[in-house]
């Protein structure tokens, strides 16, 4: 079960990492989510059906999410239409384009190589994919940590921070913003292209709750890593991937069936949103409780100084 969680974690991270980058560092709610997840998985397995070698469908399937990404940064930033109903309408636009990709709702891989046919053919199935997946996942990391070191990237962050004070050091924010949707809708559909490949077939349903998935990665990893550093904020979003894949297993474990997946992860989002919000009001009584003991005991003491003082005044 461990083992599962982990391969299927690993491919599910480049989601994760993708939701944190509009959710987090851009700090924008990005819907394209849903549809740019089985855009990059029609687009894959629609190559490889074609011909294409896995590895070449892949990138084409990364490559296709950046498209999406880059008409919703521009709806967002040229248009000016708010990001939430920009997101939506690349989502919704995506499910016809994926149905025209794959001419019907879904598409199998028959006898087509996968990722996974390249690895050593000894390996057991669940092995062959934490491989592949870790391959990716460092790659991934491996590219964003070089690029946030970078003028662009750290540009990027500034974007996120603060919108009017970058364009005023002279950052194309607009540019910056569309940057980001395209680095991050790419992640996202990378990923739908590994979950194709592993699951053997591409679905027109595979993207909804995707959104939830990237969320609850997010908002899980934040809790079990904390810190500034660009490497461990998305050493974070690889383990909160991980995390979540091995609740789930543990749910269907328990006897859940596969058709309440999707409530399942809906309430384990809810309770990663409220675990941080409640620990923060317990740690604020506790603060407020140990600053009115010092109060009291200050208060006490100055009482106590002022009835002596009074005594010896008495006694002069």
């Amino acid at each position: 079960m461990i083992i599962s969680s982990l391969g299927q974690g690993l491919l599910w991270a480049p989601l994760a990492i993708g939701v944190f980058i509009t959710f987090r560092i851009l700090d924008i709610p990005d819907l394209t989510t849903e549809g740019s997840f089985p855009f990059g998985a029609a687009i894959t397995v629609s190559l490889m059906i074609k011909g294409q070698s896995a590895i070449t469908a892949t990138i084409a399937g990364f490559l296709a999410g950046c498209v999406a990404g880059l008409i919703t940064g521009i709806l967002d930033t040229k248009l000016k239409i708010p990001s939430l109903l920009a997101g939506i309408l690349t989502m919704t636009g995506l499910y016809s384009i994926n149905m025209h990709i794959m001419g019907k709702s879904n598409v199998p891989l028959l006898t087509q190589k996968v990722l996974t046919g390249y690895l050593p053919a000894d390996l057991t199935v669940d092995m062959q994919t934490i491989m592949l997946g870790i391959i990716v996942v460092i790659i991934v990391m491996a590219v964003l940590y070089w690029l946030f070191k970078t003028r662009l990237g750290l540009s990027l962050m500034a974007t996120g921070d603060n919108k009017n004070m970058s364009a005023a050091n002279g950052i194309n924010t607009d540019g910056m913003i569309i940057f980001g949707y395209m680095i991050s809708n790419g992640l996202i559909a990378l990923s739908g292209a590994l979950i194709a490949q592993n699951n053997g077939y591409a679905d027109i349903g595979m993207g909804i709750g995707t959104i939830v998935i990237g969320l609850a990665s997010v908002l899980v990893g934040e809790i079990f890593l904390r810190g500034n550093n660009i490497l461990i904020r998305l050493s974070a979003m690889v383990l909160g991937a991980i995390v979540y894949r091995f609740l789930l297993t543990v749910a269907m474990s328990l006897g859940f069936p596969a058709d309440d997946l999707k409530i399942l992860s809906a309430i384990i989002l809810i309770i990663v949103i409220c675990v941080p919000i409640i620990q923060n009001r317990i740690r604020t009584k506790r603060q407020l409780k140990k600053y009115l003991a010092q109060m009291e005991a200050e208060d006490d003491g100055s009482i106590t100084s002022k009835t002596s003082a009074k005594s010896i005044l008495s006694r002069d």
